[in-house]
């Protein structure tokens, strides 16, 4: 495939190959973030369900730790905290009032699960915006490449151009084409991730709310 289409450059089959790497890397990125979004959906809502649900404190609290949820690991930070505030606890990291030391938690656990939730992100976007510039740098050596052929066979009518000079056009649409599936998913991806930041940024107020009408104790 690649030997119709480089017009015998290595350069260009080498340009092609990558392309195909990263479309592949493209697809690979989706399908595992499309899986995991799947599979952690109906947990989310279950949990949201029970922990609302819950009659008391200590029962929200049994309903975070038997829940695998991203809301439930923010809740399970927030207990643990709550749960070492109750004690004697030395040390810099327990300087400060609960309420502060509650939110510093918090905060730090969502940032931890933002983390989590952009991986790939970044290699997508990296997909998106070098793969056309990879497919064009192939069509301009594969022009090169052509023109080279057709000076040395000393005819230039059209039929002896296009052929060579399609072909290295070719390694462009291969570019775009493996950037756009790219570019999209990215695009999918970023707004799901501001969503689920949101709905965390939202629980976590509530539960700091909760806690202190509990007066920060567990």
């Amino acid at each position: 495939m690649f030997a119709s289409i480089s017009i015998g450059s290595s350069i260009v089959a080498g340009t092609l190959l990558v392309l195909v790497l990263l479309s592949v890397a493209t697809w690979s990125i989706i399908l595992l973030k499309l899986w995991q979004q799947f599979r952690s959906g109906k947990p989310m809502r279950e949990f949201h369900q029970a922990f609302w649900a819950a009659r008391d404190w200590q029962g929200a609290a049994d309903v975070a730790n038997r829940s695998a949820a991203d809301t439930a690991t923010l809740a399970k930070a927030g207990f643990i905290e709550l749960k070492n505030l109750s004690g004697e606890q030395q040390g810099l990291n327990h300087l400060g009032t609960p309420q502060d030391l509650l939110e510093r938690t918090l905060r730090q656990q969502l940032q931890n699960i933002q983390r989590q939730q952009e991986r790939g992100l970044a290699e997508l976007a990296t997909i998106g915006s070098t793969a056309p510039f990879v497919g064009l740098f192939g069509t301009v050596w594969g022009i090169m490449h052509a023109l080279e052929g057709i000076s040395k066979s000393g005819s230039a009518s059209l039929d002896i151009v296009a052929g060579p000079i399609g072909e290295a056009l070719i390694a462009t649409a291969i570019g775009i084409a493996t950037a756009l599936p790219a570019v999209m998913a990215y695009n999918f991806f970023l707004r799901r991730l501001k969503v689920n930041m949101t709905e965390l940024e939202n629980f976590a107020h509530d539960f700091m709310r909760l806690a202190q009408k509990q007066q920060f104790k567990l």
